[in-house]
């Protein structure tokens, strides 16, 4: 390592990462080299420091640190004590640990601000205090995760303040973190680096904790209507109950290959059959599909069953499901998405298929000619196309767009749902809805087709020539047989949770609420 008296910017190294060194390197005539030297000093001074801390018998890595209370936790006890503008409150004590995302030295006394989940808190540092500990404490660091027991107090800034008489280091960080100017922005950097972006953002943490909230509301709203949550295999010998392509896999010890489920629907609906009447599962579900700002191949969403009902109450369970989230998040109906105002209030509207393909496509379900002839009109390349498949190739290209508010789209072409229950008065429509946000599909919804016959022969035939599409590889000769011993009546959903996390916290792509989502490797992107 070079000595620090030789970097053109040691002195606001000294600093923690000064957020005016970036600038500094960035104008640099020889910036691409020193941007790796600076970064590389920078870690090999941690590096330094860990071995000092070592040589002081302080472990530089902590262990067990027990009765820590939360900075959320201390601030709000902090409002009924009453606490003057710069004195410390004797007897008010307090044991907190997180990560160090401020630092200022002033001489005999260090502030920092430490930040755990709940929040920040102000630590105060005096080395009149902290004698003997000051050496290793003046070998803290940006990063560097701490904790700490001391009096409650307040600056003169009126700043509370744990005004620290004893501090454990916890962990003693290498790696500088972005600094509060210049943090983790970069998309792609964030979602490979998510680690960063958490503790260097608040307002990420802040989504996934959001998404928590959401996605146990769901939870407690089925199960208060007696659902049971049960778990489905996520390797399947037979991938269906959708139209998606699987990742396939190979099991060594038997031989066969497998498949990442696209769908637990088969297993739930099996569920039904063997007696358990109100079923679902939030499950992990994989498509080896492409990646957009509402796709990602490994997705998450609920499924649930429920015998004796039908698709209208299936857009009961959408509404109250949504309706506990946003009560548990804050209670405001009224959200913004972007630059739009989404309004969930109960009911949602409703509309039939047929109504809106005739609105704002201009054509009539039933006139085949007339859809082929507008989807020439929007480019729909549809010559091998089934009727219905073009007729709804059409729809999602002039109606989905427009369905800003919740609304729930019923009634669609039979043709386009193999495991769906038929229109009693019309064989051609099949009782099926799609309750859209914003443009955007949120859930699916089924009235269940429970006669085995004709299930059978709606999946042979999807399976059949240049009609076979993705909802099943090959035909599940046990799901009709478990359909022959009796399924009862039911309607069954499925909702995309991620879309509904995306929804309800106002985030534009569903990689911002996947904590993890699929990225090209490194050296792909940098070949």
């Amino acid at each position: 390592m070079s000595g620090a008296g030789n970097s053109p910017f040691a002195a606001k190294r000294r600093c923690c990462y000064h957020p005016a060194t970036r600038s500094e390197i960035n104008n640099h005539p020889s910036k691409n080299a020193e941007i790796m030297t600076y970064e590389e000093e920078l870690r090999q001074e941690r590096i330094t420091k860990v071995e000092k801390l070592r040589e002081m018998g302080v472990d530089p890595h902590g262990g067990r640190f027990d009765d820590v209370e939360s900075t959320g936790s201390i601030r709000e006890r902090a409002k009924s004590l009453n606490i003057d503008t710069g004195e410390i409150r004797e007897g008010e004590r307090a044991r907190v640990a997180g990560r160090i995302v401020l630092q200022r030295v002033m001489g005999n006394l260090i502030f920092l601000t430490i930040r755990d989940q709940s929040g920040d808190l102000q630590f105060g540092l005096s080395k009149k205090k902290l004698k003997e500990q000051w050496p290793a404490l003046k070998l803290l660091d940006l990063g560097d995760i701490i904790g700490a027991d001391g009096d409650l107090g307040k600056t003169k800034t009126d700043e509370l303040t744990l005004w620290a008489d004893n501090v454990t280091i916890l962990s003693k960080t290498i790696q500088p973190p972005p600094s509060k100017w210049h943090g983790l922005t970069d998309v792609e950097l964030r979602y490979r680096h998510r680690y960063v972006d958490l503790f260097s953002n608040p307002d990420v943490r802040e989504t996934f904790i959001q998404r928590s909230t959401i996605i146990q509301a769901v939870r407690d709203y089925l199960i208060g209507c007696d659902y049971i949550e049960v778990e489905t295999p996520a390797l399947q010998p037979i991938y269906g109950g959708a139209a998606a392509k699987p990742f396939t896999t190979h099991h060594n010890a038997l031989d066969i290959n497998l498949f990442l489920r696209i769908s637990p629907e088969l297993y739930l609906k099996r569920l039904l059959v063997g007696g358990m009447e109100r079923v679902f599962e939030v499950s992990r579900n994989f498509r080896n599909e492409g990646i957009s700002t509402r796709h990602n191949p490994e997705f998450t969403m609920v499924e649930l069953y429920e015998a004796y009902a039908d698709y209208n109450v299936m857009m009961e369970r959408v509404e109250g499901m949504t309706a506990l989230a946003i009560e548990r998040l804050d209670g405001n109906l009224k959200r913004p998405f972007g630059d739009r105002e989404i309004d969930y209030t109960i009911p949602w509207a409703r509309h039939k298929y047929a109504d809106l393909l005739r609105e704002h496509a201009g054509v009539d379900m039933a006139d085949v000619d007339g859809i082929r002839r507008k989807a020439d009109e929007l480019g729909i390349k549809h010559e091998k196309m089934d009727d219905a498949v073009v007729t709804n190739e059409v729809f999602e290209a002039t109606v989905e767009d427009k369905l800003i508010q919740p609304t729930f789209v019923y009634d669609y072409p039979a043709a386009i749902c193999p495991l769906t229950r038929r229109h009693p008065e019309n064989p051609d429509i099949a009782l099926r809805f799609e309750a859209f946000v914003n443009g955007m599909e949120l859930g699916n919804a089924y009235t269940e087709l429970n006669d085995p016959i004709v299930q059978e022969e709606n999946l042979r035939s999807s399976l059949a020539g240049e009609k076979k599409d993705e909802t099943m590889a090959v035909m599940d000769e046990d799901f009709i047989l478990a359909l022959e011993y009796g399924m009862p009546p039911a309607g069954g959903l499925g909702v995309g949770l991620d879309r509904l996390v995306m929804l309800l916290t106002n985030s534009q792509s569903i990689r911002d609420v996947i904590l993890f989502p699929l990225q090209r490797p490194r050296q792909a992107t940098e070949g």
